[in-house]
């Protein structure tokens, strides 16, 4: 009998996840909820709203869906797997407590530091005087963070004093990232090349990922404002298996172990951001699922039945599993919207993705249809996936599909340097 899936939420993540699952023997139908253009190719988008958990509920007990996977942090924060594992159906994700290690900073760092894991040395405040103050004793460079959701963009790396000082005002005085800034967190400036690890958990055991590498700034030589991410690479050439496993035994498992202690094991995607520092690997900050746009790539890598992975974590039996990926390179490029990450211009006709050739494969971030055709629906638009051989045909096989005679809109951005820095 195959297995019917519940995919949360509309975004890359998701329509990868989509189109990964419907390469399963074992997958038959696959709904979206809500899903988007891209999701329609490969399922049946239900138009559920990603935070009506009760509606999800009944859905997923009157289509008698077997695994529900919950794709974006802000509803793993809200209780989703709560939610679902209350009403006695099985769902891929984190519990509202153990998403903390992502929904709070704050928590994150406690957690670190009570586990040993290597990381930036830090203060957190709810206070701005107090938070000021301690940015003047400091100083520059230096990294303010909202503790709380900002979308991947509450995370300020200031330059200079007066930088790092209206960083504090923006976040807990003039509340740009709404609540998630009543608490911040103030970190010491770390240098290295940045690391994307992801690694598949049944609340005991890990399944590592290669390794990849997310490009956050909007503008070409990471300059800019950060984003919710403009394109990734995967695996990286410069991280060895010795430093894998390093990062598995002292980062990894360590975290995993440490929320079991507390009593909310984790089940799902540990997605800890690294950064390479002189003194080894150390943790940037932690996410409680799939990373957006990594995840676009690694799905394009992932040789194994991707259902059986995920409820392999659902079930307790992770450790029965082997995992393959392709001796491959992966990119992801994105096309974003006109004024991301300030704003998003929505409205706009996508062109070209007709044309695109079938080693290529476009993952809707944020797209909707209207009158036929597929307009541009949020900041973040397309991700453009390709494979190849080496890191340079990927990532010219997925520059190729850009541009006047491939994809676009008006307005679009995109890095003309992702995997060059």
């Amino acid at each position: 009998m195959k297995k019917n899936i519940l995919i949360i939420a509309s975004g890359g993540r998701e329509h990868a996840l989509g189109w990964r699952l419907a390469k399963s023997p074992q997958v038959g139908k696959i709904y979206f909820a809500p899903g988007n253009p891209g999701t329609a190719t490969i399922g049946i988008n239900t138009n559920i709203p990603a935070t009506d958990f009760e509606t999800q509920i009944a859905f997923a007990k009157k289509n008698k869906i077997d695994l529900t996977v919950a794709g974006p942090d802000d509803i793993l924060a809200a209780g989703i797997v709560n939610a679902f594992q209350k009403a006695g159906l099985k769902i891929f994700g984190a519990t509202k407590e153990a998403a903390q290690i992502e929904s709070s900073k704050a928590f994150a760092k406690q957690l670190m530091k009570d586990a040993n894991i290597p990381t930036a040395k830090y203060e957190t405040f709810t206070d701005a005087k107090k938070a000021k103050a301690y940015v003047k004793k400091h100083g520059a460079p230096i990294v303010i963070k909202a503790s709380g959701l900002a979308l991947g963009k509450g995370v300020v790396v200031a330059q200079t004093l007066d930088e790092a000082l209206a960083a504090v005002d923006d976040a807990m005085i003039n509340k740009i990232f709404g609540n998630a800034g009543d608490e911040i967190v103030i970190e010491e400036f770390m240098t290295g090349k940045e690391v994307s690890i992801h690694a598949f958990s049944d609340g005991d055991h890990v399944v590592m990922f290669p390794t990849s590498r997310d490009h956050k700034p909007i503008y070409d030589g990471n300059k800019g404002p950060n984003t919710g991410g403009m394109g990734t690479i995967a695996p990286l050439s410069e991280v060895s298996k010795k430093q894998l496993e390093e990062i598995k035994e002292k980062i990894v498992l360590p975290a995993i172990r440490e929320l079991k202690k507390r009593g909310m094991p984790f089940v799902g995607c540990l997605y800890p951001g690294l950064m390479m520092t002189k003194d080894g690997p150390k943790v940037v900050e932690f996410n409680s699922r799939f990373g957006d746009p990594e995840f676009e790539s690694y799905m394009r890598l992932l040789d194994s039945d991707l259902y059986e992975f995920l409820y392999a974590c659902v079930d307790g039996t992770l450790d029965k599993i082997i995992v393959t990926w392709a001796k491959r390179f992966a990119c992801c490029i994105i096309l974003a919207s006109a004024g991301y990450p300030a704003s998003s211009h929505k409205g706009d006709i996508i062109s070209g993705l007709e044309n695109v050739p079938d080693d290529v494969v476009v993952m809707h971030l944020g797209t909707k249809e209207v009158d036929g055709n597929v307009v541009t629906n949020g900041g973040r638009v397309v991700g453009i996936t390709a494979t190849g051989k080496t890191l340079d045909e990927a990532l010219k096989k997925a520059y190729k599909q850009i541009g006047k005679k491939g994809i676009h809109f008006p307005g679009m951005q995109f890095r003309k340097d992702i995997g060059k820095i």
